[in-house]
């Protein structure tokens, strides 16, 4: 491991610890490949990155977004990282918290069809 990833992955492991709510119910359907069999990781440093939940055979980021995300600064920084995550090969599915909270089935029905359209890429 080089040096200056060292931060990026102390971050994420802190991050694993302090995992807000939403990001947690997710994680409840993720693990253990529940979702079309694949696995996913949490807290995932990609570069400067660190991505909420990624799926590394797939090279699928998914992105769990709450309030902070709303503002222009914020959409601005999003789009400069999305951009850098799909420049590196991934692709970057989002979703809002309030989606989890509402609509957890919903969500993971869009998830799995993003993930079939992916298998038939491959």
């Amino acid at each position: 491991m080089r040096d200056r990833e060292k931060p990026t992955l102390q971050k994420a492991r802190a991050l694993r610890k302090a995992m807000p709510r939403a990001e947690v119910i997710l994680w409840s359907r993720l693990r253990r490949q529940q979702l079309g069999g694949y696995r996913f990781r949490r807290q995932v440093p990609v570069g400067p990155c660190i991505a909420d939940f990624a799926c590394l055979e797939l090279k699928l980021i998914v992105e769990v977004d709450g309030a902070t995300h709303s503002s222009a600064d914020e959409i601005a920084y999003d789009r400069r990282r999305t951009a850098f995550l799909e420049r590196e090969g991934w692709h970057v599915w989002r979703v809002w918290n309030i989606e989890i909270d509402e609509n957890l089935d919903g969500v993971l029905e869009g998830l799995l069809i993003t993930i079939r359209n992916m298998e038939g890429l491959r």
